[in-house]
């Protein structure tokens, strides 16, 4: 079984950059010895079009959910893929922070970081969909990769050369 985990930008291009997104996700899963187990967070861009690629190659989805309320950090338009997606789980674990409250400057950033650690954490290789700049908050694509690199795990970074986001 090998165990993969997604780090990514919510933020992606639409039309060529995004198929070329999902055909890198798809080309790196494809590379890997199976079964598949593909840990997220299901967070809109990056990880839900992961899950939809481990589904697609007839992986097994396990979600981390990073606090009580995450729902409501989606935008409205957004909640029937996360929900869709939660639903095809074979197992989600909701982290032990405090429900997001939208009032914090911060938000749930701790809860983001905790659950890009958890992720880390149980996977034996990282797909970071990310174009190589700093995060923009605690638990952004750059955090990630930097700890899976201390923590000695593969990354595998895709993202389509010349791509602005």
């Amino acid at each position: 079984m090998t165990k993969v985990g997604i780090t990514g930008h919510q933020n992606i291009p639409m039309g060529k950059p995004q198929d070329d997104i999902i055909q890198g996700i798809k080309d790196c899963l494809s590379d890997l010895p199976t079964p598949i187990v593909g840990y997220t967070s299901l967070a809109i861009g990056a990880d839900q079009l992961f899950a939809q690629a481990v589904l697609d190659v007839g992986g097994q989805l396990m979600a981390i959910i990073p606090c009580p309320g995450y729902e409501e950090t989606l935008r409205p338009e957004n909640l029937p893929a996360f929900q869709d997606l939660l639903a095809q789980t074979v197992e989600h674990e909701v982290l032990d922070y405090p429900m997001y409250d939208p009032t914090d400057p911060k938000g749930s950033e701790p809860a983001f970081m905790a659950a890009g650690e958890e992720i880390i954490k149980r996977s034996d290789i990282l797909i970071a969909v990310w174009d190589g700049q700093p995060a923009l908050g605690l638990g952004g694509t750059a955090d990630a990769v930097a700890s899976a690199k201390k923590a000695g795990k593969p990354v595998v970074v895709v993202w389509p050369e010349g791509v602005v986001r």
